[in-house]
């Protein structure tokens, strides 16, 4: 699957946050339309991946105060996030998976 503009910035908006707490992650993001009688948007699923010994601190960091937080999409609302679950892996690895809707900004 291709990764949409909304999901693209939503991955950049997401890498930003972890950057400026000082965690490496990755992000794969699944993508689908979504649309209501006013608006049309994407709903989305993010799973990130945080390695290291510093990536539960940046998890908690990063979650709270999240639905309360702004992000900057280009051409696009964040209109809610929220986090779906989170794992620790064998590896040591933290894996974060987030539920977004994203409308198109007119």
């Amino acid at each position: 699957m291709s990764l949409t503009a909304a999901g693209a910035e939503l991955q950049r908006a997401l890498r930003a946050g972890f950057g400026a707490l000082g965690a490496a992650v990755t992000i794969q993001v699944a993508s689908r339309p979504w649309a209501s009688i006013t608006f049309a948007g994407e709903r989305h699923r993010l799973t990130l991946r945080l390695p290291g010994p510093g990536a539960q601190a940046a998890v908690d960091s990063f979650l709270a105060g999240l639905e309360e937080r702004e992000f900057a999409l280009r051409g696009h609302i964040l209109a809610d996030i929220e986090a779906a679950g989170i794992e620790r892996e064998a590896d040591g690895q933290i894996r974060l998976t987030l539920e977004a809707l994203t409308v198109e900004e007119s």
